[in-house]
């Protein structure tokens, strides 16, 4: 049995989830961009959501929080810590602040009190780690200094790359808002026992502001209806090889934390929830953490299905073994002027040869299958993406009254840069409850499915009105940007928010 606190911990008791109403379909566009529908329904997904001129990654974090308030009848006065992760921020100076007033604002609208004035208002920004960041800060202050008052950490992004890049099909834009307890209704998340692990990468994927003036042709013309793209800066192969280790460090930190074996834990864990930029990464992820455990195994069972394994990748258990030690230094060949290669190529091939296995795949079905189908709607959330799958997983346990109780769960969180977070939860006792009010599925209803023009309108800023006004119901928008710049008043680029009751 997993090792879990002698006294309760702090946690989830309840989830909440936003996203736009303007989506791409996947298979649309592949007729569009010419694209396998196989390989991109396999790798990526079935579409995505795409944000309209008056949205933002603080609309769309005020309609989650605000969702979550209204779902599960909290009091607005007893929330004292709102935290928000994101990396799509359009303000460098406030953040949860912006959307502490437009939940206000909605609040009065529907009658109801405002948040409390001593509510904390930090953002945390770490590439996709930041809405974990949030939530694990949220947990520190139920189980500290927060008393009887409850927590709020919420994440919101915009996912956004050129057209035509080999990221294009991975973009999406929504919210996640999970409330915080001291004593969770939802799940435990069981930090004592969480695993880290953090490097600098330096050019893995990033989003620095200096891209916007330079001589670039990309960036350019992405300005030149008046929409200045967030595209960022990113090589694939390089991101995958540090996604890969960091995530491989912060886990098997957290083992190391909780006692326990590899083997052993991937056999007894019920759920494992994984950041995901897209449908194929998690997979790659654990069948490289599970080629490992199988490394280090010390049952006959499992040594020799790792020698089986080992014979049709055609590589030795030892050179395997001698990989497990490796610190592969990427920034320092980075530096140096080489191009980074794989420092765990025999691993690599294990895995690969892992993910055919049917006992694999079996595990794969059986631990991370649950809620993947409707994340496969979604798109890549960034910060959100990771706590949007928790909340589908819930919410399709509950519909399938799945037995989850007191049985233990991982979610690992990636931020590029590079950062990861492993942390243990634990599904508490009447969970079905706080499940029933996640509403996931609610979220994706009534999308507008846009086309191909509507969409490179869109993302090029040649559309400036809002397609989707007639989709919206008790949302907020941007209304409009502030442009005084007197002496005495300046508000140049500030939003101005309103609620669409």
């Amino acid at each position: 049995m997993l090792r879990r606190t002698a006294m309760s911990c702090a946690g989830v008791s309840g989830m909440a989830v936003y996203a736009p109403p303007c989506r791409v379909d996947l298979k649309q566009w592949c007729v569009w961009t010419g694209n396998s529908w196989d390989k991109v329904s396999n790798v990526v997904g079935h579409s995505f959501r795409i944000p309209t001129p008056n949205e933002n990654a603080y609309t769309m974090a005020a309609n989650a929080v605000l969702r979550l308030i209204v779902n599960n009848k909290i009091d607005p006065k007893e929330i004292g810590f709102l935290g928000l992760g994101t990396e799509s921020s359009s303000d460098n100076s406030a953040g949860a602040i912006i959307v502490k007033g437009m939940v206000d604002k909605g609040l009065e609208a529907l009658g109801l009190p405002s948040i409390s004035r001593h509510c904390e208002v930090p953002e945390f920004k770490h590439a996709c780690l930041g809405g974990v960041y949030a939530m694990e800060s949220a947990v520190r202050f139920a189980s500290a200094d927060g008393g009887d008052r409850v927590a709020i950490a919420v994440a919101a992004d915009i996912a956004e790359y050129a057209l035509g890049s080999t990221g294009e099909q991975t973009q999406g834009a929504g919210a996640t808002a999970l409330l915080i307890e001291s004593k969770p209704r939802l799940f435990e998340v069981q930090l004592k026992f969480s695993g880290s692990a953090s490097d600098y990468r330096g050019p893995d994927f990033r989003k620095p502001h200096k891209r916007h003036f330079m001589k670039l042709e990309a960036y350019n013309r992405s300005s030149e209806h008046g929409k200045v793209a967030d595209f960022p800066v990113f090589s694939g192969p390089y991101s995958t090889l540090v996604y890969q280790e960091e995530v491989t460090v912060a886990v098997e930190h957290m083992l190391q934390r909780l006692g326990q074996a590899p083997g052993k834990y991937y056999d007894d864990v019920t759920a494992l929830f994984f950041h995901r930029p897209y449908n194929m990464m998690p997979i790659q992820a654990m069948s490289f953490l599970y080629a490992r455990g199988l490394a280090r195994a010390t049952s006959a069972e499992h040594k020799q299905r790792f020698a089986d394994l080992c014979a049709v990748a055609k590589v030795t258990p030892a050179d395997v073994i001698a990989e497990l030690d490796v610190d592969p230094k990427y920034f320092k060949q980075i530096e140096s002027g080489v191009e980074p290669k794989d420092a765990f190529p025999n691993t690599g091939k294990v895995s690969r040869v892992l993910r055919k296995e049917k006992s694999f795949m079996e595990l794969l079905e059986n631990k991370m299958s649950i809620g993947s189908p409707t994340m496969a709607n979604f798109g890549n959330l960034y910060t959100a993406s990771l706590p949007c799958w928790l909340a589908a997983g819930f919410e399709e346990a509950y519909q399938k009254k799945l037995d989850i109780a007191g049985k233990p769960m991982v979610m690992v969180g990636y931020g590029s840069g590079d950062a990861s977070m492993s942390i243990p939860i634990m599904p508490v006792k009447g969970w079905e409850e706080a499940a029933s009010k996640i509403h996931v599925a609610s979220a994706l209803e009534n999308p507008l499915n846009i086309t191909k023009d509507q969409y490179e309108s869109l993302h090029t800023g040649r559309e400036k009105t809002d397609i989707a006004a007639s989709h919206r119901k008790m949302e907020f928008v941007i209304e409009r940007l502030g442009s005084r710049n007197e002496v005495a008043f300046q508000d140049v680029g500030i939003e101005y928010y309103k609620f669409l009751a």
